[in-house]
């Protein structure tokens, strides 16, 4: 559900390149073990070639604590990778005849602002305007309790519209919550049931859903960040809060399934699924696309509490590759080109890991306050958490900083380098090779 990328996009990039007959297996095992061994990571990962496994690894820990390794059947949250299964699912009931893409949003919820002019289009596309919920100011308190449909519809309608439907994008959360009240609106069904039937069943998903209780704790990955060096567990959001916008737990075996299923016609009629690849402004419906050197794949990325989640398909090669993660420490994005390169047979060196240093609580406060650039259109806040350095950027999540040097901070998830003056007062972010100046306006964010 949340922004995997701060301030920069990446896409992979873009040359040519052929696909091997044969993959590397043994290398593409080294890489996984080389992540695993320098604690970035733990996660599953899952390739499919016309339909079939022809890879599948997991590294590190289902559930820390209980030192329960992971396995195939272990099953991880996949945040917003959701939101491409709830979209399939409406698309299914507007070629049932039980929806339109032009039906209005004030047919099932008209005291919603600009209820009448938000179409189920716009939901799917995030061109409603709808204020995305998941940034409220107060949501890290309210996502972990049970919220019934009631109390978001509330707390939805408290927010002006962003702007008029249909004349921007802007991701919302709140368009796939919304959809996912108006599939059980119109199946007079609950969203787990109509997953089962319309999606899991037909496809032979035996290890995605959405009722946390439908599937064994045991086999039930934990989440965690990483922080002062050490793994620590993430709370889990309730279920009841995402639903179908980012709230389903899958394995990447089942994801893959899932793709070749959509791609072989089993779930969309073909007009339809074109409909959905249609892409506006980089999104389609529920789905998006991922350049890989002349490749191009379909597919969704998801992050949610201390999960991580990449589920992308090739249709030209007939290529699935599904990456759950319960824990990273470093770009989820950096993984999938290493694989994807073992895979296509390009040459591609390991990661160099940079080791970390401790920096004195008492440095760490000259760095805190609130930084603006004008090179960018955000502030920077830094603060400190239980002896952490945080940042967090206008608009999104706060993110932790480990320190490579006294004065040299990186944030591996999102490739996030910062070094501040030693003076404090002026701050340097490196992301994606771009460099950003940014300069303090106050002397404490704490």
């Amino acid at each position: 559900m949340k922004q995997l990328f701060l301030f920069l996009c990446t896409l992979w990039a873009l040359t040519a390149h052929t696909q091997p007959s044969v993959f590397d297996k043994a290398k593409l095992d080294s890489l996984l073990q080389h992540i695993a061994a320098h604690n970035k990571g733990m996660f599953s990962l899952s390739i499919f070639q016309d339909g079939q496994e022809v890879y599948r690894n997991s590294v590190g820990y289902a559930q820390l604590e209980a030192q329960s390794k992971a396995h195939a059947e272990t099953v991880y949250g996949i945040g917003s990778v959701s939101k491409t299964f709830t979209a399939i699912l409406t698309l299914q009931l507007i070629e049932a005849g039980k929806l339109r893409l032009d039906t209005p949003l004030s047919i099932f919820f008209p005291s919603l602002p600009n209820a009448d002019a938000i179409t189920i289009e716009h939901l799917l596309r995030h061109r409603s305007g709808i204020f995305n919920i998941t940034n409220e100011a107060d949501y890290e308190v309210w996502r972990k309790k049970p919220m019934s449909q009631e109390a978001m519809l509330r707390k939805i309608a408290a927010h002006p519209p962003r702007f008029t439907p249909g004349e921007a994008f802007e991701y919302s959360n709140s368009n796939y919550i919304l959809l996912s009240y108006i599939i059980e609106k119109v199946t007079q069904k609950s969203l787990q049931q109509v997953l089962d039937e319309q999606i899991c069943k037909p496809c032979g998903l035996t290890h995605t859903f959405l009722d946390r209780t439908f599937y064994p704790q045991e086999q039930r990955a934990a989440s965690y960040h990483m922080q002062r060096g050490a793994w620590v567990r993430v709370e889990e959001t309730h279920p009841s809060v995402p639903l179908g916008a980012g709230g389903l737990y899958s394995t990447p075996t089942d994801l893959n399934r899932f793709l070749h299923c959509l791609f072989e016609g089993k779930l969309l009629a073909d007009s339809i699924l074109q409909h959905m690849l249609t892409l506006q402004d980089l999104y389609g419906m529920g789905i998006t696309v991922f350049p890989f050197y002349e490749k191009k794949a379909y597919g969704h990325t998801g992050g949610i509490d201390g999960f991580q989640s990449t589920a992308a398909y090739f249709p030209a090669e007939k290529v699935a590759v599904a990456f759950t993660a319960n824990a990273l420490d470093m770009s989820m994005n950096d993984i999938l080109i290493g694989v994807l390169s073992i895979y296509f047979g390009r040459p591609y060196p390991f990661p160099v890991f940079r080791p970390k240093v401790e920096v004195k609580e008492n440095v760490l406060r000259t760095y805190t306050g609130t930084y603006a650039s004008a090179q960018l259109p955000l502030k920077l806040t830094v603060f400190l958490k239980e002896g952490t350095l945080h940042a967090q950027a206008t608009g999104q999540a706060a993110f932790p900083l480990e320190a490579i040097a006294e004065n040299v901070f990186v944030f591996e998830a999102a490739k996030v380098e910062i070094e501040f003056t030693t003076d404090g007062k002026k701050l340097i972010l490196r992301q994606h090779g771009g460099e950003y100046v940014f300069l303090k306006e106050n002397n404490s964010a704490e």
